[in-house]
């Protein structure tokens, strides 16, 4: 960046000059997420922004990159100048500086991928805190190295995808891999791919590539641990009498009594009809169930809602007379 193309970083991430490592990191996530290519595709503008809040994260996560910013302003990046063998655009043979970021160089040293292009979506980083440099936890090198470099690719499934399981196609530069997700994975599931990760220019030595799962939201479902959670609406008089109803699970649509009486957020355990366990077998399916009254009645409809209540003797406040201070 030249000297006077100054970029307010903290402004980029919305935060103060005196925020804090996690504060900087918890909006550099909540900007990351807004502004991702998977969630804004064909978006330039949103592109754009990924990118500046990319470049702004890695200098205000490293705390000697920040500390030359806030001394030295708009001229911080030539204060750090005099790497050995060339500028700071230059790193072991490779120029930067004809990336815009270093999401920029991944992208093409993993072969391009992105959800613009077709392919599944999925971007590149490496975990932190493993010995020596590679990069960390968002695609920015770490200093250092030594050590191996594992590299770590979150890859999106959708519900279905990563329930029955399914197999994906990687391009790492020249090389295709399949990697096939086994059945169960969730959000945070990690697998490993030996030998697929970045070679380390020192010792020469691959590390591994890591896919971290995160799954798309689904309309109906949701996971709790091994088990999977949905939200039923029922008729006052379904709840008052009871009733057979028809719920989706994975395995399609079963009957699911009601019990008589069954009160809103009451919630109906179907065995079995969770999320896959690693170990084998499956979670359960909690179908939580919530009154919804109608809002249109027809003149017949409300003339036997009126009788019911001219005639009713349950009053479900009846306790709150001896409430008092």
């Amino acid at each position: 960046m030249a000297a006077t193309d100054f970029k307010d970083y903290y402004a980029m991430l919305g935060i103060s000059k005196t925020a804090t490592s996690e504060e900087i990191k918890q909006a550099f996530r909540k900007l990351a997420r807004k502004f991702h290519p998977d969630v804004n595709p064909n978006n330039k503008q949103a592109e754009a922004k990924f990118k500046e809040v990319n470049e702004a994260y890695e200098v205000l996560s490293d705390p000697d990159k920040r500390k030359k910013y806030d001394q030295f302003g708009q001229y911080w990046k030539q204060a750090g100048q005099g790497f050995p063998g060339g500028g700071p655009g230059d790193m072991g043979g490779v120029d930067f500086g004809q990336y815009g970021s270093f999401n920029d160089f991944l992208n093409e040293l993993f072969g391009g991928a992105s959800p613009r292009s077709g392919r599944q979506s999925y971007s590149y980083r490496t975990p932190s805190g493993r010995p020596g440099g590679g990069f960390n936890d968002f695609g920015f090198p770490d200093s250092g190295t030594g050590g191996t470099q594992d590299t770590e690719a979150v890859i999106i499934l959708t519900f279905a995808e990563a329930f029955s399981g399914v197999q994906k196609r990687f391009s790492l530069g020249n090389e295709t891999i399949d990697v096939r997700i086994p059945g169960g994975a969730k959000t945070g599931t990690r697998l490993r791919v030996k030998g697929k990760g970045q070679i380390n220019p020192m010792s020469q030595q691959r590390g591994d590539l890591y896919l971290k799962v995160e799954l798309q939201p689904h309309t109906f479902f949701q996971i709790e641990g091994d088990n999977l959670v949905c939200e039923v609406l029922i008729t006052p008089d379904e709840a008052t009498l009871g009733a057979a109803i028809d719920v989706p699970t994975p395995d399609g649509h079963v009957s699911v009594k009601l019990p008589a009486g069954v009160r809103s957020g009451q919630s109906l355990r179907l065995r079995g009809k969770g999320w896959p366990i690693a170990k084998g077998g499956r979670g359960d399916q909690f179908v939580k169930v919530a009154i919804a009254p109608p809002k249109d009645l027809t003149p017949q409809e409300r003339e036997c809602y009126e009788k019911i209540r001219a005639i009713r003797t349950y009053n479900p406040r009846s306790h709150l007379a001896q409430v008092k201070l």
